[in-house]
């Protein structure tokens, strides 16, 4: 196949975000589709197969739009588009922002995450389900923070079964605040992240933002708020069917949850598995399902739940994840 050159024009910005740290973010980009990419001033020259500048300029178009949108690209943003366009999908190259966090403006980084952003949107009950490093549940807190700050909620009500390491809140030292932060941590890492940690404590300290263990949503009605029930595949039945039902005026709810990371006795008990099957297709409720190849942490992060799945599956590890490396 005839290789050619084209020229994609960029700015200084751009060319900067594409080209990455020690032009890292270029060699990824060469790898995958055995093109050569150089950036002789005022955008970048693509050397390569047409299908294969065809794809690298897709990626390198996506990384473009984040870096226009203010956006800080990384390694794992390149990596994102990279398994996008080879997985066959569209780009996310119109991707819906969020509040502008300490790492610049929040945009989803895959087409999972930006239908994710618009599943929220449209129902007042979103599922989002998968394996860890999907951002479901980041992108749950900063979607639930803008709703906040915009005045669209009144307040953000945080809330999960704490159930690892078999230990019960009432040994925990401190009150319930102190009992349930360590339970967490992900959630307030991302709100500190997007509003900022000064925002976050005054709006606790104000009942705007509030957290508690899922026992203590019983016999409440959540108005007006935006909730978001994680780590959900810990819930046994009833507790979800309870923490669902708190819905009331003008609330909406997001449930995340990995369905491979079940650590209650009896994982069949688990309430995220019944309630995807029994509500899937109720109005108003929306399900996103997350794969391996979602995961927007490290590369690694995608392999290893990967060889999970398989192990789950009975199969044998893909042929790209084994080490062929002579010892």
């Amino acid at each position: 196949m005839a290789r050619e050159t084209e020229f994609l024009a960029l700015d200084d910005t751009a060319v900067r975000a594409v080209t990455g740290p020690n032009s890292r973010h270029v060699a990824l980009i060469e790898d995958a589709f055995k093109v050569l990419i150089e950036a002789p001033g005022g955008g970048v020259s693509i050397n390569g197969g047409a299908r294969d500048r065809a794809n690298a300029k897709q990626v390198i178009q996506t990384l473009a739009t984040r870096a226009a949108k203010g956006a800080t690209v990384t390694e794992a943003d390149v990596r994102a588009a990279l398994g996008e366009v080879r997985g066959g999908g569209r780009s996310t190259s119109d991707p819906m922002a969020l509040p502008i966090g300490k790492r610049g403006a929040i945009v989803p980084k895959t087409n999972a995450q930006a239908r994710y952003l618009e599943t929220l949107a449209r129902c007042e009950l979103s599922f989002g389900v998968g394996p860890a490093g999907t951002g479901k549940t980041f992108l749950a807190a900063a979607y639930g923070a803008n709703l906040l700050r915009r005045g669209q909620v009144d307040r953000l009500v945080i809330t999960r079964p704490a159930v690892e390491a078999g230990e019960k809140l009432g040994f925990l030292p401190g009150d319930l605040n102190e009992k349930v932060d360590p339970y967490l941590a992900p959630i307030w890492e991302a709100l500190n992240d997007i509003l900022g940690a000064e925002d976050v404590q005054r709006r606790r300290d104000k009942g705007e933002i509030e957290a508690a263990p899922i026992a203590f949503m019983r016999g409440r009605t959540l108005s007006h708020a935006f909730v978001i029930v994680d780590e959900a595949q810990n819930t046994s039945r009833l507790q979800m069917k309870m923490v669902l039902t708190r819905l009331g005026e003008g609330a909406r709810m997001v449930v995340t949850g990995d369905p491979s990371q079940i650590d209650l006795l009896n994982p069949r008990d688990s309430g995220l598995a019944h309630a995807l099957r029994i509500l899937r297709d109720v109005k108003g409720v929306g399900v996103l399902e997350f794969e391996a190849q979602d995961v927007v942490r490290h590369a690694m992060v995608e392999r290893i739940v990967r060889a999970y799945d398989a192990d789950a599956a009975g199969k044998r590890l893909p042929a790209d994840l084994e080490d062929t490396a002579e010892g």
